[in-house]
């Protein structure tokens, strides 16, 4: 295994860097946890509205069972070097009563509609309150980016 020398990214390079992968990237894993069945993890394809991760499932799914039940939900990037971790509680919402707005921008990303599907589909909607991103062991320390839903870096404009 080749190890690649980090350079440490201040706060608002790692803020920038964050919501430039969460504008790109298209699978999310989604760990949750039920009281009396415990963890499970999948992934899922997610779309960022700005402020809120969106994804989409099954109604019947255990990742919605489990949301219903207890609505903290963590979210991972699918990289072990260039990490992002999301923490949020989630809203699902029933396919037929979700915003058209993000249903849109979801069919968008995708080309697929759950709306138009058999069955019952959720949209869960986390919106962030922890953010931790780093790169490799140098980053570990200062790898909280958002705290209680408001980014760390305020000075830094947004860069939208």
């Amino acid at each position: 295994m080749k190890i690649t020398k980090t350079v440490r990214r201040t706060t608002a390079e790692r803020r920038r860097d964050t919501l430039e992968r969460l504008d790109n990237e298209r699978d999310v894993w989604v760990s949750t946890a039920h009281p009396e069945h415990g963890p499970h993890q999948v992934p899922l394809w997610f779309f960022w509205d700005g402020r809120a991760v969106w994804m989409c499932t099954a109604a019947a799914s255990a990742t919605a069972r489990n949301l219903r039940a207890q609505p903290r939900v963590h979210l991972g990037l699918p990289d072990t070097f260039d990490v992002v971790l999301v923490q949020g509680e989630a809203q699902c919402i029933p396919d037929q009563e979700v915003d058209a707005g993000a249903a849109e921008a979801y069919t968008a990303k995708f080309g697929w509609d759950p709306r138009g599907e058999e069955g019952s589909f959720v949209y869960i909607r986390v919106v962030p309150t922890t953010v931790r991103a780093w790169r490799g062991e140098p980053e570990l320390r200062g790898r909280v980016v958002m705290r209680d839903g408001a980014w760390l870096d305020r000075s830094a404009p947004d860069p939208r």
